[in-house]
């Protein structure tokens, strides 16, 4: 990799202050730090040295994510496959059905090779669109700040398409991330200036903007005019039947948004974020408590025309984006409660709110992204609370 060092090193004068391409001096030190460690190192003792820097954090996340890629590409496909099996004299309606063809595979649920690649033709598209454009951004206002380019929307990149259905339209997967970089994170003044998780920003958005595409019936699985509701809807209508067993909730084989189907993956992904030190098992533990405590409160008092007051924690834990939100979104570092005391307040309240939407409101059975949200929104609050605490504290601990 020396060529490649050597060619970096030839080119940085041209970037550099009074060069042609000064502009784009972002862009250079991005690519430079992405694949190389960096020249400046501190030579005395006057900073406390950690080996788990930004960028390693971030690489962790990514890692952590893992497991729901691998599910996305999966599930996404089986759904597909799944429902195409079924029918008779099936023709392709899309190009991603006829590159299955292509590749000599048929559309049979019981292959895993099929089903990813199936699964992938639809994530990889939607993940391409999203790295462009919010790459693109996060390009721009750092070459106008002139300041470096953040690490952290690798994580917001790969985040953002797991939130979506398989369908989506690429031109609104460029209008949403678009939303949440530029009004969620850049107008706040860029990376750790936000208020609210970025990819999260955009999916409501789109949700708002949107809603027939982002959730309507047949939006979940990757096969035109096919509708089939999510376990969560089904809950929520008395005329649908459940048809979703627990276990396979669990597993992540159930139509949804592409990665957040599966809790076992967001299980192994917040093992991996806690055993890191990146992600706050404060606020899993909470939200997982605040979830369970509500869910019993409705289970309890019950209902004779919301069938939603019966859905169990157990089965709270498995449906919708909980479980995902829960390791991935509620624990973003910039948007959630900093303090210790702060993050388990944080956690009951989203815990709550989640299962208030869901139940409450059943015309809108998901209620992880408002729940976060509006999390965000009260995590300073919830900060300066605990923080004004301990000062008066601390005063008068010294008399003061």
């Amino acid at each position: 990799m020396k060529f490649l060092r050597d060619i970096l090193d030839k080119s940085e004068k041209q970037f550099e202050k009074g060069g042609k391409l000064e502009k784009l001096f972002p862009l250079y030190e991005a690519i430079d730090t992405f694949l190389y460690s960096t020249a400046n190192r501190t030579k005395n003792d006057s900073h406390v040295r950690d080996a788990l820097d930004l960028k390693r954090m971030m690489v962790w996340v990514v890692i952590a994510l893992v497991p729901a890629v691998l599910m996305a590409l999966f599930n996404t496909g089986y759904q597909a496959n799944l429902v195409i099996s079924k029918i008779a004299d099936f023709q392709t309606t899309n190009w991603q059905q006829d590159l299955v063809l292509a590749l000599g595979l048929d559309f049979n649920p019981d292959s895993i090779f099929s089903n990813m690649i199936h699964g992938a033709f639809y994530f990889f598209p939607v993940y391409i669109v999203t790295l462009a454009v919010g790459g693109f951004w996060e390009a721009l206002f750092a070459s106008i700040r002139n300041h470096e380019i953040a690490e952290g929307f690798l994580v917001t990149s790969l985040l953002f398409p797991l939130i979506l259905p398989p369908d989506i339209p690429y031109w609104q997967v460029a209008l949403g991330i678009s939303f949440g970089v530029v009004i969620g994170k850049e107008v706040f003044g860029g990376v750790g200036m936000n208020i609210l998780n970025p990819a999260l920003t955009a999916r409501a958005f789109l949700f708002f903007a949107y809603p027939a595409q982002i959730s309507g019936d047949k939006v979940w699985v990757a096969v035109d005019g096919i509708s089939s509701a999510t376990p969560l809807a089904q809950f929520a209508d008395h005329s649908l039947t459940v048809t979703a067993g627990w276990w396979d909730s669990f597993i992540g084989l159930i139509p949804g948004s592409m990665g957040e189907t599966s809790t076992l993956a967001a299980l192994i992904g917040a093992v991996i974020l806690i055993a890191t030190g990146i992600g706050s098992w404060r606020i899993m533990l909470s939200i997982l408590v605040g979830m369970i405590g509500m869910s019993l409160i409705f289970n309890t008092v019950g209902s004779s025309t919301n069938s939603m007051f019966e859905v169990t924690p157990l089965w709270h834990l498995v449906v919708g984006g909980f479980a995902f939100g829960t390791v991935f979104m509620a624990t973003d570092p910039v948007s959630a409660a900093m303090t210790s005391e702060g993050k388990i307040l944080y956690g009951i309240l989203i815990g709550i709110l989640v299962v208030l939407v869901r139940v409450v409101n059943p015309a809108f059975p998901e209620g992880m992204m408002l729940a976060i949200l509006f999390g965000n929104v009260f995590a300073p609050i919830i900060d300066k609370i605990y923080i004004n605490k301990n000062i008066k504290r601390r005063l008068a601990r010294n008399g003061l």
